[in-house]
């Protein structure tokens, strides 16, 4: 198997659709835990595809609900998939080896592998960017049926939405168009390795946080914001070449608008250190 940085260089330059999310998040796990054994792992997300598609040969495909049970009742049930709610911040749940070791994780690595399974049925299904709290959609010919993996894969119906919405934003909120917006697998990868970032960064741990930047970039080299974000840390770190590089690559991405001129500013005073 490649190198995983070589892989997730790999994984950078093919299409949202082309991409293998559960392999990408494995690549992503080897990196951040080198020693971990990885390729259990891979067999075990092998071990989830077989029993998807065996499900998958059992139900009716027009069932959409069914489908989604079903597909609950492998991950949450069988396997024992379930969020962690006693150390939802210890940095084991967002990588994906050790998430499949401890049937334990955040919403978003507990996706992944909902996702992978789903593809293995021959599922359509997408993440869901909802406020706060990362869910899985079942895409049925005109409807979806969404599912809270983090809860063992539960349906959510309209009331559920809205009370998990109002437990973020208020008691006076409401369902709005724009909620349930897809993620691509590109996307979903971000977010996961974003938590692992976001909690580097809070244990004051700015190198760190700045190799997981990186590796982020690795699959995602067009993401402009990222882009600025890994030359802020650069700079933090007193790294004013690679804060420069990465100031460049964002007004490539970005010539135009507020925050390319935000970028040119910090762009000048950076090289007037150098002279």
């Amino acid at each position: 198997m490649l190198n995983p940085r070589d892989a997730l260089d790999a994984i950078g330059q093919l299409p949202d659709s082309e991409i293998d999310i559960a392999d990408a998040a494995l690549q992503l796990a080897r990196v951040d835990a080198p020693d971990a054994d990885w390729e259990s792992a891979r067999t075990h997300l092998s071990e989830i595809a077989r029993s998807a598609a065996a499900l998958a040969a059992t139900l009716d495909e027009a069932d959409l609900a069914t489908r989604a049970v079903a597909l609950s009742g492998l991950l949450g049930g069988r396997f024992g998939y379930k969020g962690d709610t006693d150390t939802y911040d210890d940095l084991r749940n967002a990588n994906l080896i050790r998430v499949m070791e401890r049937r334990r994780g955040l919403p978003v690595a507990l996706g992944v592998i909902w996702l992978h399974a789903a593809r293995a049925a021959g599922w359509e299904g997408h993440g869901v960017d909802f406020p706060a709290h990362f869910l899985v959609a079942l895409q049925g010919d005109t409807t979806q049926a969404i599912l809270d993996v983090f809860h063992g894969g539960t349906p959510l119906t309209v009331r559920d939405l809205r009370a998990l919405l109002r437990r973020v934003e208020g008691e006076t909120a409401e369902l709005r168009p724009g909620l349930l917006r897809p993620m691509g697998a590109r996307r979903v990868l971000l977010r996961l390795q974003n938590n692992i970032m976001t909690r580097r960064l809070q244990a004051n741990e700015p190198e760190s946080a700045l190799i997981c930047a990186e590796d982020m970039l690795r699959i995602a080299p067009d993401h402009a914001e990222l882009w600025r974000q890994t030359a802020l840390m650069n700079q933090g770190l007193d790294r004013v070449g690679a804060a420069l590089r990465c100031y460049e690559r964002f007004l490539e991405l970005v010539p135009d608008g507020e925050a390319a001129t935000s970028v040119r500013s910090a762009l000048g005073a950076l090289r007037s250190r150098l002279n």
